[in-house]
Order: C-alpha cells, then sequence, then structure tokens
C-alpha cells in the first residue's frame, strides 16, 4: 500500500499487537489459536507442579487457576467471540485439566451396583 513520500507499507493478514493477534477479517479465530498455544506453553512449563501427586489437587487447581487458566484468556474481553471459539477454549482447557488429574479421555470407569 502506498501513503505517499515514497512510503510503502505491507499489507498483511494477520498481525500481532500487543501480545493479541489481529486478523483482517476481525474474528477471533487468529487471537484464540495464539492464547490457547500460549496457555500450552505455560502448562508445559509448569507440568512438574501440576502433575504432582504430593501436591493437593486444591493447590495444583489454584495454581493452574492462577498461572495457565488467566494467559489463555488475557485480553478475551475484546474478542468478537463465536460458539466455535469457546468449544475450542474449553476443549483445551478440559485437556490440561484431564492431564493436570491424571484421567484419560477414554478411561474405564467401575461401576458399583
Amino acid at each position: 500500500m502506498d501513503i505517499g513520500a515514497s512510503a510503502k507499507l505491507e499489507l498483511v493478514d494477520k498481525l500481532c499487537y500487543l501480545g493479541d493477534m489481529l486478523s483482517m477479517d476481525g474474528d477471533a479465530d487468529a487471537a484464540v489459536e495464539a492464547r490457547i498455544r500460549i496457555g500450552w506453553n505455560k502448562f508445559w512449563q509448569l507440568v512438574p507442579l501440576l502433575t504432582n501427586k504430593d501436591v493437593s489437587l486444591i493447590m495444583r487447581g489454584r495454581l493452574y487457576s492462577s498461572c495457565v487458566h488467566t494467559s489463555v484468556l488475557h485480553g478475551s474481553e475484546t474478542w468478537p467471540v463465536r460458539k466455535e471459539n469457546m468449544v475450542e477454549l474449553q476443549r483445551a482447557e478440559m485437556r490440561m485439566v484431564r492431564w493436570m488429574c491424571g484421567v484419560k479421555l477414554k478411561t474405564d470407569f467401575q461401576v458399583r451396583s
């Protein structure tokens, strides 16, 4: 894009501005993907504590909530969120919580009769 005075600007589809992903079409898909990725990175940093059975589940939940959950939702109040974005966020959060609790998705539970 030419703005005069021999200055040129590059036109891009996505832009990271102040840690938030902005896209040309104005939806929150890129921002949600980026924040989920950041959340997983934070989770990986804290895996030794979050999966440690010697630490109570309440303390691990507090650590998860204060570090991982907040890093995922940072800046989310400005997103034009759709149902698909909410599903992605919930799916990522549930995968992290299951991992933290040591529960597999296909774990068979014994039902007492």
